[in-house]
């Protein structure tokens, strides 16, 4: 499954802080529709993403319904990106 979006970068305060990119409503019911069949376990979805020139990959996390793109500094800073952009991604759900 090959999706393209736009999405929030937010920061989640916790003992370090956490950036993730917010996956919007419609392409998280696409994500959910195929998640019994590729999570690993606790309904982390492995996926492969890009934004801009940086490819990466890593896992979306479930958040109230939706899911979350965690978005390390090693993608951040090569790109600019900071809490409060809109960034847009090309992501590939990984069976």
């Amino acid at each position: 499954m090959e999706l393209v979006f736009a999405g929030r970068v937010i920061e989640w305060r916790g003992p370090s802080p956490y950036y993730f990119a917010t996956v919007p409503d419609e392409e998280s019911a696409h994500i959910r529709e195929v998640a019994a069949a590729v999570t690993y376990g606790w309904g982390v979805i492995p996926v492969e993403a890009r934004i801009g020139d940086t490819a990466f990959t890593t896992s979306l996390f479930p958040k109230d319904g939706c899911y979350l793109l965690p978005l390390k500094g090693a993608v951040r800073r090569p790109q600019g990106i900071t809490a409060g952009d809109d960034v847009t991604v090309e992501l590939t759900v990984r069976l």
